[in-house]
């Protein structure tokens, strides 16, 4: 029987929900400082950087029929493939804790109770979604994008018929233009590791990738600049106080507890796909729903008001594994999926991965994704060259 192919329309729907999110806006309170113009120019050049990356990324998957993590053995063998698959299950059950401590949080100003309430109830239609299964989200979807779309432009008019202040606030720390840069391109780094899991069932690879990408990107941009006006106006870090004060109520809860929910869906389904990469003796379903589990107790005990740390670990391990992915697949060309390890490959990607931490210390205009890429996808050419010659 011929598995259910994923369209163009229905994957745009899966990535508007990635993209709307309560985690996006919140990042993007941080860039209030910087002022209007200035966020604004950060805020699309990071995700311009980050999209195209993650473009990439997804068209491997389209392309291959892999899901990202299978599709990582080309490059670094079986054993290399499972090893991160392996973070990456670590790093997707971190993102189910932290939506799930956002969305309750955010949902906890609004209608004041037990944070750890709202948590379950997130945590519980987040299992939901993965029972029903992606490719019978179809409809679910449409009705749930429908209602979000409506009720984000109802929050960004407000936001901005408040005549939100284009001029740096001094709501927390200034940080330069190069680390907004970079804080911009780290969220849409963050999906790199689970791309191919929804574009590799794609009827078309070409126009599911590219819609797909625009589509998270220019809702994710959206969600920063909600973020960005937000603080602008009235000088507070959380989103939930100026739905309060604009009096939306009903609409608020609706709003945190969906984007909440249709966001951190894919987290961990597709830590249930990777899970299988590590063994194929997990059943992907079950492994998801149980990353659902785990992310909503840790969401119940553990403080995650800061996640910009973790953000920059992502960049640092799945900037450099993706960089060396897109070269041996479109450049070099060369399959070690039969073999444990690739150690070349392997090599290149922790240089990468040291190099990237050591940019940090560092402030380049354009963040450091991009001459980390850069430089570790020349390295791998160069290196994959030398073993073609010999």
């Amino acid at each position: 029987m011929e598995e259910k192919k994923t369209s163009v329309g229905a994957s745009a729907l899966i990535w508007f929900g990635a993209g709307v999110s309560i985690a996006e806006i919140l990042t993007g309170t941080y860039f209030a400082p910087l002022g209007f113009e200035r966020g604004l120019a950060a805020i699309i050049l990071g995700h311009v950087i980050g999209c195209a990356l993650l473009f990439g990324a997804g068209y491997i998957g389209a392309v291959s029929k892999k899901t990202a993590m299978e599709s990582t053995k080309s490059s670094f063998g079986s054993v290399g493939g499972r090893f991160f698959a392996l973070l990456n299950v670590l790093q997707l059950v971190g993102w189910t804790g932290i939506m799930i401590y956002d969305g309750a949080a955010s949902v906890n100003e609004i209608f004041s109770f037990n944070s750890w309430i709202w948590c379950l109830v997130i945590g519980a239609l987040i299992m939901l979604w993965i029972v029903i299964g992606i490719t019978n989200l179809g409809k679910v979807n449409l009705v749930t994008m429908s209602l979000l779309f409506l009720l984000t432009v109802v929050l960004c008019v407000v936001i901005f018929r408040g005549r939100a202040s284009l001029l740096p606030s001094d709501l927390g720390e200034m940080m330069s233009f190069g680390a907004a840069v970079e804080l911009a391109a780290t969220m849409p780094l963050s999906w790199l590791p689970l791309m191919s899991d929804y574009t590799k069932d794609a009827e078309k690879p070409f126009a599911t990738t590219l819609v797909s990408t625009i589509v998270y990107g220019l809702v994710s941009s959206w969600m920063y600049l909600i973020g960005m006006g937000s603080a602008l106006l009235t000088g507070e870090s959380g989103i939930a106080p100026i739905m309060v004060k604009a009096g939306l109520g009903l609409a608020a809860l609706v709003i945190v507890i969906l984007s909440t929910v249709t966001t951190t869906f894919l987290d961990a389904y597709s830590a249930g796909i990777s899970s299988v990469t590590v063994s194929e003796k997990v059943n992907p379903r079950l492994a998801a729903i149980v990353t659902a589990i785990i992310g909503t107790l840790g969401a119940c005990i553990c403080n995650m008001d800061d996640i910009t740390d973790f953000l920059y670990v992502i960049g640092s391990v799945f900037a450099p594994m993706i960089a060396v992915q897109l070269a041996s697949f479109f450049v070099i060309k060369n399959d070690s999926s039969e073999k444990p390890f690739d150690l070349p490959n392997l090599m290149v990607w922790l240089l990468g991965f040291v190099f990237y931490r050591f940019l940090l210390t560092k402030d380049f205009v354009l963040g450091i994704t991009l001459p980390c890429m850069a430089a570790t996808f020349a390295l791998t050419v160069i290196v994959g060259k030398i073993r073609t010659k010999k």
